[in-house]
């Protein structure tokens, strides 16, 4: 296969995106252009931009950077190769984004993604800030690609399309199970009658370190960043730290307790979990997660899947104190939120549910595992050159 090596700039017109002054509503007040920002973008997959969340008015574009259907946009601060694909009629942009609108002539606006996509680590690399990453126009301009005839791109971007399409189906079963799981509490709980109680009654909050604190502080125990836990309840347990590496500074628990991010917006996200697997059952994480420890009849699951609930993080973030930015959950809001107690039978019947659909969802994860793997080895070969026979 014959691929030529172009620079970005050579294959289409490079553009860095702006913001129209905030300090003029009329620029903001009503929707008639997208106004693309990097929160519009995913970060596993390329993004097919319909929609963002801002909009400028036809005003506000007339003081904007504008993309025709097709141009293919690259986050270049902050978080450098997020990547999507305009598929509206025009839209804005800011300008932690370079958009691409590709000569087609050269290359196809999917292809062109699919390449930078696989290549974002080489961007990555030469972004030259340690603290906020960022890649100007100039770098982002020159750097390489390998093109090869727009034939063999077309066959390309097919297969991968295919193989994109298996992963997102996949995914999409994955968070019908999550959804599957609230729907069951609802169902279960949403309309108790009773007596109320504070959540406070129910479960400690943040409970003291001095119940370890006669340990071997040489003991390993697991070690949990906000980072490593995902807005579905699932933890990355690949840390570990000694007792006395973190017992002064971090926050404190153990098997079968609750963690309940209580930062913005990890608290909006639904960031939360129940602590499971810990090394010797003890964990060390964040200051910014709560910890509820159930008391005698109450089950982690209920309660992990009550703290889980819209509404209850609703009624969380209005209580929230602090500057704007940094406000958090006080630990008070335990004290003044009322819930009915279910009877314990039901509680247990509830987690013998949600462990059912858990052992089917990791079936499901297990098999987005390998869709994922072969979509990427269907790139390098793409890209190789070696996908097709002819």
């Amino acid at each position: 296969m014959n691929f030529r090596t172009y620079k970005l700039k050579d294959i289409g017109e490079v553009i860095t995106g702006n913001t129209p002054s905030k300090s003029n509503s009329e620029f903001y007040d009503s929707k008639d252009v997208m106004f693309i920002k990097p929160d519009d973008l995913y970060i596993d997959r390329i993004t097919m931009l319909n929609e963002s969340k801002e909009y400028l008015s036809n005003k506000g574009a007339e003081h904007a950077r504008i993309l025709p259907q097709g141009s293919v946009l690259v986050t270049c601060i902050g978080i450098i190769g997020k990547i999507g694909i305009l598929k509206q009629e025009m839209a804005a942009f800011n300008q932690q984004i370079n958009a691409i609108v590709p000569n087609k002539n050269i290359v196809n606006e999917k292809y062109l993604a699919y390449k930078i996509w696989n290549d974002r680590k080489k961007l990555q690399r030469i972004a030259n800030a340690p603290v906020v990453p960022i890649i100007n126009k100039r770098q982002f301009s020159d750097f390489q690609i390998e093109i090869p005839p727009i034939d063999y791109q077309l066959k390309v971007v097919d297969v991968l399309d295919k193989a994109q399409e298996l992963i997102d189906k996949r995914k999409a079963q994955i968070e019908a199970l999550d959804q599957l799981m609230q729907s069951v509490f609802l169902e279960m709980f949403g309309d108790l009658k009773g007596r109320q109680v504070s959540l406070s009654e129910l479960c400690y909050i943040n409970p003291s370190k001095k119940e370890i604190e006669n340990m071997d502080k040489n003991l390993p125990v697991t070690f949990l960043p906000m980072a490593n836990v995902s807005e579905n309840g699932e933890l990355n347990l690949s840390e570990s730290r000694l007792i006395k590496e973190v017992f002064d500074s971090f926050t404190y628990f153990r098997e079968g307790d609750v963690l309940f991010a209580k930062i913005t917006p990890c608290m909006e996200n639904g960031k939360g979990a129940i602590a499971r697997k810990l090394i010797n059952n003890i964990g060390f994480g964040s200051t910014e997660f709560h910890v509820l420890r159930p008391k005698e009849n109450v089950n982690s699951t209920w309660l992990y899947y009550l703290t889980s609930l819209q509404s209850f993080r609703k009624q969380a973030e209005m209580n929230m104190t602090g500057s704007a930015g940094q406000k958090r959950v006080p630990k008070q809001f335990f004290s003044k939120y009322k819930v009915v107690l279910p009877p314990i039978e039901r509680q247990n019947q509830f987690a013998e549910i949600v462990q059912k659909i858990q052992v089917q969802k990791e079936v499901m994860k297990k098999s987005l595992t390998e869709l994922e793997n072969n979509f990427n080895s269907l790139m390098q070969r793409a890209f190789r050159g070696e996908l097709f026979n002819d």
